[in-house]
């Protein structure tokens, strides 16, 4: 098969994912300036647990893990979709190292899913602004916080598991 049959990246797919980093990015800025010289570090069950003086990498951290995450599996869903697919490899071929798509279809669907769950971790990680970005020093954590932490990136995954179960179940005999 050719080229010209390789799927294009689902740029759609990776927007959302851009949307809200540069949103984090600009709400960091906005509110750097209104931080108090410490800021939380950490978070534990019982809330913040550790602090650290204010800088611009201990206040952008998150923002910066994000944008590194969102970099991660923009390529892994590119490297995925020009992966020539189970489907139209010989039968002497489909051994390896590489665990390579069943269909070109299931490729675009494992790459959909896989930057959803990149926005989704995007969102998780807009909540966990939300705690280290307050302008008070409150070592306190609102309960739904935590579950806004949490609960995106657990949802994000679903997607994918189906998508990766499709996958086994499309595979060519």
């Amino acid at each position: 098969m050719g080229e010209e049959r390789r799927p294009g990246f689902p740029w759609g797919w990776l927007l959302p994912s851009l949307a809200v980093l540069l949103g984090l990015t600009a709400w960091g800025a906005g509110v750097y300036p209104h931080l108090p010289d410490r800021v939380p570090r950490h978070l534990g069950p019982g809330g913040v647990d550790a602090w650290t003086e204010k800088s611009v990498g201990a206040v952008f951290l998150p923002v910066l893990v994000h944008a590194g995450v969102t970099v991660l599996l923009a390529a892994l869903s590119a490297a995925l979709l020009r992966l020539r697919p189970l489907s139209e490899l010989p039968p002497h071929r489909r051994t390896g190292l590489v665990n390579r798509p069943s269909t070109r279809a299931s490729a675009v669907r494992i790459a959909r899913a896989t930057l959803f769950l990149g926005f989704c971790l995007g969102l998780s990680t807009a909540a966990t602004c939300a705690v280290m970005w307050r302008t008070g020093p409150d070592p306190g954590v609102p309960g739904p916080l935590y579950a806004a932490a949490l609960v995106p990136g657990v949802l994000g995954l679903v997607p994918l598991l189906v998508a990766a179960f499709r996958d086994r179940r499309e595979r060519p005999e």
